[in-house]
């Protein structure tokens, strides 16, 4: 399988996550506490698999990158947060820096 098919299931284990770790409640809520234990452990273990064939830099880039983005999107999407000009300024520049340094390999 291709590093960037694992890449592609590190950045879902880590959204998913991400967003257990919201609904958790500060780790008071048992069930999403056992998914963002999954999750981080998918979200390791793809990553891990992407390393024997992308580089480190990159793809430890676009897997921070790419979660980050889309857990801010999920954040405005499903938890309200605000979506300002600014927020979408710097999803727009993290996945900009994601595309460069694709095309710096």
């Amino acid at each position: 399988m291709s590093g960037f098919v694992y890449l592609a299931f590190a950045i879902i284990g880590e959204i998913f996550a991400s967003t257990m770790l919201k609904l958790s409640n500060g780790f008071k809520e048992i069930m999403p506490v056992l998914g963002l234990a999954l999750g981080y452990g998918v979200a390791f273990y793809g990553l891990a698999l992407s390393l024997e064939t992308i580089p480190l830099g990159v793809a430890y880039a676009i897997w921070s990158g790419v979660g980050t983005a889309f857990t801010a999107l999920i954040g405005i999407c499903l938890f309200k947060e605000a979506a300002t000009r600014n927020k979408f300024i710097g999803i727009f520049l993290i996945i900009l820096g994601v595309v460069f340094l694709n095309i710096a390999k």
